[in-house]
């Protein structure tokens, strides 16, 4: 869970990047200062309702890999799964066919998003949260790696709702300062992210090898031992 909070908001640099424009974009009272508040905070909440979702989903499958005796694999296969989605380059990932389907959805994910930023409602503000957690982002892909390797429906949901936490402060910041986050700044940003994504990606690693490192790397017993308290 700490690691949650922890990619949360090295993540959130690289959301600037990525999603900063929307935040940026967001149609938010310039005149009411507390409702402006409330209306990011909508938007904040819109964005961890769909990555508690996507939590959820996640959970499933790590569940599912934790009954089958599966612990320590998992967090290593996490680990290179993360590693991995840096090492492909992301034009080579848009070209899988088995992706096409994918990029479908976010397409009418988009145009639900832009029609939302015509109105001023929380309704909207929370609308275009929710739709942006869903969209592409490598950064919410490695929190799901980690959502994964926690085996448990509801952690999976937690770490998620961590993480999504972990990135308010300078999303937040983005829609007040705008003139700090040039895209130029934003691009220097996003050189970075994929070192981030390794580092956790080895973290991963280190902990499935059961080392008998503390609060790294548990031996086998100690992930046993937390798995049935899971259950």
């Amino acid at each position: 869970m700490v690691t949650a909070i922890i990619l949360g908001l090295i993540s959130s640099l690289h959301c600037i990047g990525m999603c900063g424009p929307i935040a940026m974009m967001l149609p938010v009272s310039q005149k009411n200062a507390s409702k402006k508040v409330m209306q990011i905070f909508a938007y904040h909440i819109g964005r961890i309702s769909a990555y508690s979702i996507l939590g959820f989903v996640f959970g499933i499958f790590g569940k599912g890999f934790f009954l089958a005796g599966l612990q320590q694999q998992l967090s290593i296969i996490a680990g290179f799964l993360m590693i991995l989605f840096v090492l492909i380059p992301q034009n080579k990932l848009g070209e899988l066919n088995f992706l096409q389907p994918f990029y479908k959805v976010v397409t009418k994910l988009k145009q639900k998003l832009g029609s939302q930023f015509k109105k001023q409602s929380f309704r909207s503000l929370y609308l275009i949260g929710f739709f942006n957690g869903f969209l592409p982002c490598g950064m919410v892909y490695v929190a799901l790696f980690g959502a994964l390797a926690t085996q448990s429906v509801f952690l999976g949901m937690l770490y998620m709702i961590l993480f999504g936490i972990g990135t308010i402060p300078l999303m937040s910041s983005v829609v007040y300062i705008r003139n700090l986050f040039s895209e130029k700044a934003r691009s220097n940003i996003m050189r970075y992210y994929p070192f981030v994504i390794v580092l956790f990606g080895m973290m991963f690693i280190i902990r499935g090898l059961g080392l008998d490192i503390p609060f790294l790397s548990p031996n086998t017993l100690n992930l046993f031992v937390r798995g049935e308290a899971i259950c």
